[in-house]
């Protein structure tokens, strides 16, 4: 047998794995380790294994163990008859069991048996102590008896594995699950290109359903919370400023999208998309899909080109606007763009249906990449002009009083005047009322505004400027 079929073998074995190991749960090593000695008198050190004796888990552990071994197998046996096995009876073991669990570390959950999200309750608080394999089972079948939000508590809360996307997703897609599909994207550390492949086909589609309205319903919701926190006069002035960001950011995300293209943000935003297993999905979507990925992109070159203050907002998910970290940023955009043309360049060439939709986004890539050789000027402008700003406030003497100077300073004359303030552009009028150290502060202050606006574009900009044609 050759390594792959072994490999192979190995890995249908583990998916298919009906019996929990004999620790399912991981243990406190506390009062393990200190009993352990090594196997026989004189032991031999420097090999490696070294054999030890005593190894024993408390009585406690023990019954934990046991206890999560027979809701596994009685779960297990139940779900192979499913018509025989009601969602009432399911919920009623489930929580039995976690109640054990609480029991035994004395968690406290606040919420009385006879409220409705109890069971959702049990798993988000209890949820951890189950361990993976149990977990899994207990994802399997809220997803039979479509117990969505326990799907989505397990999902959220990081108690499915790795390992159980590869039959989740597929399941989902089924059962048509759309605001389920993106908490796998935000979720999962590691969706493999098979999975990825069936949830970009499936955010691509056109069809309406109830999963799809929940993902336009919750972004919704975060735009018409950010317009409340930016309108809000009550809030402290650093707080209102990332609340209009947010605003601005969220209206940019949400406007003109459709609800599959809202689903598509998660995926395209995800930091754990690696870009491999994204070319891989790409390469195999149909004609009609390929279009409406290079139409959603070409949605985000003109935001990006009609609204430039939208940028990236980390400090908004402190005022609860958690989806301004799932919009996607310019580079984002560009990466994926650049994967589109390199896995499809021959079939873009040679269909003549896309290359309308090429020729709009040739425009606006080309306005896009001027606008970054510009910015790439400006930085450099204004790192030079920063280090002179910083050379001359740090010399000691000899500092030169402008409003003795005979010569006129009009800082106007500069190329990038329209981004000067108007109190340094028109300070040259004025030099009787403005001194040598009032002045330099100003310009200090307006390049330490400027460097990170421009430093923090630059590097999608250079980006960009590939795609643009080279000037004349």
């Amino acid at each position: 047998m050759t390594l792959l079929e072994l490999i192979t073998k190995a890995s249908a074995s583990a998916q298919t794995l009906a019996t929990l190991p004999d620790y399912p749960v991981v243990l406190n090593p506390d009062s393990i380790f200190p009993i352990l000695n090594p196997k026989g008198d004189e032991p031999n050190m420097s090999t490696l294994p070294i054999p030890v004796t005593g190894w024993q888990i408390s009585e406690s552990d023990s019954k934990f163990v046991d206890l999560c071994k027979n809701f596994f197998n009685e779960l297990g046996e139940k779900l192979k008859n499913p018509m025989s096995f009601s969602k009432e009876e399911f919920l009623g073991m489930l929580n039995k069991f976690l109640e054990n669990i609480r029991e035994k570390f004395g968690i406290q959950i606040g919420v009385a048996s006879s409220n409705d999200g109890y069971s959702r309750v049990l798993v988000e608080k209890v949820g951890l102590f189950m361990g993976k394999n149990v977990a899994a089972l207990v994802l399997e079948a809220c997803i039979t008896f479509e117990i969505w939000e326990l799907v989505e508590a397990l999902i959220v809360n990081g108690f499915v594995g790795n390992s159980c996307y590869s039959n989740v997703v597929p399941r989902l897609v089924v059962k048509e699950r759309s605001d389920l599909l993106c908490h796998c994207v935000k979720h999962a550390a590691d969706l493999g290109p098979t999975e990825l492949r069936l949830i970009l086909k499936y955010f691509l589609s056109s069809q309406k359903h109830a999963g799809v309205v929940n993902v336009r319903k919750e972004w919704e919701r975060q735009a018409l919370l950010a317009i409340d926190k930016a309108t809000d006069k009550n809030l402290p002035r650093k707080k209102a400023v990332v609340a209009k960001e947010a605003s601005i950011l969220l209206m940019v995300a949400y406007d003109g999208f459709s609800s599959s293209e809202l689903c598509l943000h998660y995926l395209l935003a995800s930091a754990n998309l690696d870009e491999v297993v994204l070319s891989s999905a790409i390469s195999k979507l149909n004609g009609k899909e390929m279009m409406s990925l290079i139409r959603y992109l070409g949605k985000w070159l003109k935001k990006y080109e009609r609204f430039p203050q939208a940028v990236p907002c980390p400090k908004a998910s402190t005022l609860g606007l958690k989806a301004c970290d799932w919009v996607p940023k310019l580079e984002d955009v560009v990466k994926c763009l650049g994967i589109v043309l390199d896995e499809n360049f021959s079939a873009l060439v040679l269909h003549p249906e896309f290359h309308e939709e090429l020729r709009s986004i040739e425009a606006i890539v080309s306005s896009l990449a001027s606008e970054a050789r510009f910015a790439c000027l400006v930085a450099n402008v204004a790192e030079n002009l920063k280090s002179e700003v910083q050379g001359v406030r740090k010399r000691p003497t000899g500092l030169k009083d402008l409003s003795t100077s005979s010569g006129d300073v009009r800082l106007h004359n500069l190329p990038f005047v329209g981004l000067v303030p108007q109190e340094i552009d028109g300070c040259h009028n004025h030099l009787s009322s403005w001194g040598p150290n009032v002045l330099l502060g100003y310009i200090f202050g307006w390049v330490e505004t400027l460097i990170p606006y421009v430093t923090t574009r630059t590097l999608t900009w250079y980006d960009i400027a590939r795609f643009g044609p080279e000037p004349a």
